[in-house]
């Protein structure tokens, strides 16, 4: 469980005491360098969704990428899957459409 209120940057960013997590499971679209208008309004709901479902209930944080085993990104955020009351949010915004699975580099969101 996390002592802190996380902060959503966006779909796939929170700050959470201070660090930075990028969720490892997941990729959503950006909000601040989005390739085209359809990416910045998906990205807008998928934040919106996350604020939602951080507040939803307990959070737990399970720091690592479970694929990779690594712990930071090139950005220097922590990387790692994030539960509210046992569910993967990840997987939920994934099911939604407001993610995908992160499968190593990024995909455009605009086709």
């Amino acid at each position: 469980m996390v002592s802190g209120w996380p902060v959503v940057l966006d779909g796939d960013t929170i700050v959470l005491d201070g660090a930075r997590i990028r969720i490892a499971n997941i990729d959503a679209p950006e909000i601040h360098n989005f390739h085209c208008d359809a990416e910045r309004r998906l990205g807008l709901v998928a934040k919106r969704r996350m604020t939602e479902l951080l507040a939803s209930g307990p959070v737990t944080v399970h720091p690592g990428d479970p694929d990779s085993g690594r712990i930071k990104d090139r950005y220097g955020r922590t990387l790692a899957t994030i539960e509210v009351d046992g569910h993967d949010v990840g997987d939920i915004l994934i099911a939604e459409g407001l993610a995908r699975p992160w499968t190593g580099k990024r995909r455009s969101w605009c086709d």
